[in-house]
């Protein structure tokens, strides 16, 4: 039974889960890993420059202090050694004005006022300095962090230079904000140039996907098959890893389309085979039927086993003719549509079939629901009453006597619509999926053989053959204890 293929979804650049998505993003975080670490060691690099320079002049300052003990503190004097604004110093100063006198004091150099006092609390945090020669950070009361250095003078006093961090933080956090905007609109740039170059990476990978889907859209399963499209040549290049997808793609198409001619120059000659076959049987069998016939009129005079045996000659021939018919019936429909489609009234093909049915199974309880308005389809009334006939006798057949078989003819969107529902035990689930092929049969312990004896597993599909030459369909749902057969047929007019 043919199974229509849904079109695969257009796949939109970076749609949720598609490759392009995970490129674009993988791309740009990449990009912002690299602008990031660039960012961060150029800034560390540029703090660790600048605060080697501070911590040199600390030191050149440190050693100037502390073999020049003469520096006078007070404003409008001589000052701190360091003319940068916020440089303090800390330590011994003689007076000009009194050079026997030796003042311990501290002074910065403020930019309006030049040199000042420090207060008496940020000399006593210069006092503890340890007097190490290298340079260290403290946080001054009132002034903040400052790169500081201790050392001993030469008549062993502790001098302290100074200079306040934000010297070399302030260009530090300056250059920290503008790598911060630059790696944003680097990481900007990134997604929208990865986008572009994705798309038209992947443009050739879309056009495959699109011969892909046209190719599952293609009726294979029966008939001459021709495989019309190819990858284009442009997305077969070999030295390009689409190239090489496409170009197997192509060789696969070729080889599937071998394979269905193949298949079908099979069929075609399996086909023939049946039907020759078939046909050349009709006349042995209608000659052995004829036989067995005439031994009717001197029957009674045989030998009972003769008797006998005749009978079931004339039974199986009459089995075997049918089961002639019904493959010739095959060949001749699967060789194209064998049907002459005149207005059918429904109502009358399906009243007849249930008709002759409860003749045939009295034994099963049997109902009808047809509308009052004539159901007209185009078709050939004797195809369509044999598709009901053998619903009907497939009901009787393998469901146990009693069995209530319910057959409905109703119209919806167009169509006419026939039912055959039974409460039976229900299709065997190891062949549910195949009723409708050739020679499928139950197990022989779940069938109920009639008068006809076993059957040939063609009823079932004769009618999924009668109903795709009318342009309808048949399907089937079964159950434990159900089972309901449905025709569809496209209404006349």
């Amino acid at each position: 039974m043919t199974t229509d293929t849904p079109s695969a979804p257009s796949l939109r650049l970076m749609g949720k889960g598609t490759l392009s998505r995970q490129l674009v993003l993988r791309v740009s975080a990449l990009v912002a890993i690299i602008a990031i670490t660039l960012s961060a060691l150029t800034t560390l690099a540029l703090h660790g420059i600048l605060e080697r320079q501070t911590d040199e002049q600390l030191l050149t300052y440190a050693s100037q202090a502390a073999g020049d003990s003469h520096r006078r503190p007070g404003v409008g004097d001589e000052g701190p050694l360091g003319r940068q604004t916020g440089f303090i110093q800390y330590g011994d100063f003689t007076l000009r004005s009194d050079p026997g006198t030796t003042v311990r004091t501290g002074i910065i150099q403020t930019q309006q006022k030049g040199p000042s006092l420090l207060s008496d609390t940020v000399q006593g945090q210069l006092k503890h300095v340890q007097a190490t020669g290298t340079p260290t950070t403290i946080v001054l009361d009132k002034l903040g962090p400052y790169r500081v250095i201790a050392k001993e003078s030469a008549d062993d006093n502790l001098v302290v230079v100074g200079l306040p961090t934000s010297g070399y933080l302030t260009p530090v956090v300056t250059l920290a904000v503008a790598a911060a905007a630059l790696t944003l609109l680097a990481i900007v740039i990134a997604i929208v140039a990865a986008r572009r170059v994705v798309d038209a990476s992947l443009r050739p990978l879309q056009r495959l996907a699109t011969t892909a889907t046209k190719v599952s859209n293609l009726e294979l399963d029966r008939g001459e098959v021709n495989v019309p499209v190819r990858v284009a040549q442009a997305d077969t290049n070999p030295r390009s890893e689409v190239g090489q997808v496409g170009l197997a793609f192509n060789h696969m198409l070729d080889n599937v389309e071998g394979a269905l001619d193949a298949r079908q120059r099979s069929e075609t000659k399996v086909r023939q085979f049946v039907a020759d076959a078939s046909h050349e049987l009709r006349n042995p069998l209608a000659s052995i039927k004829g036989y067995s016939e005439l031994t009717r009129r001197n029957r009674s005079e045989l030998p009972e086993d003769t008797a006998h045996a005749l009978d079931r000659i004339e039974s199986e021939s009459e089995r075997m003719s049918a089961l002639v018919e019904d493959l010739l019936l095959l060949a001749r429909l699967d060789s194209g549509p064998a049907v002459a489609k005149h207005p059918t009234n429904l109502n009358d093909v399906v009243a007849d079939a249930v008709s002759d049915a409860q003749v045939a199974g009295p034994d099963h309880e049997w109902s009808l629901s047809i509308p009052e308005e004539d159901v007209i389809v185009s078709g050939d009334h004797f195809r369509l009453h044999q598709v009901v006939a053998n619903l009907l006798s497939n009901a009787r057949t393998h469901t146990p006597a009693g069995t209530s078989v319910y057959t409905t003819l109703s119209t919806g969107h167009g169509t006419a619509i026939i039912t055959v529902a039974d409460n039976g035990p229900g299709i065997p689930a190891e062949i549910r999926d195949r009723v409708f092929e050739r020679f499928t049969r139950a197990d022989a312990s779940r069938q109920r053989r009639g008068k006809g004896g076993a059957s040939t597993g063609l009823g079932l599909a004769i009618v999924q053959a009668v109903m795709a030459a009318h342009g309808g369909s048949a399907a089937v749902d079964s159950s434990p204890g159900h089972s309901t057969f449905t025709l569809t047929l496209p209404l006349a007019g």
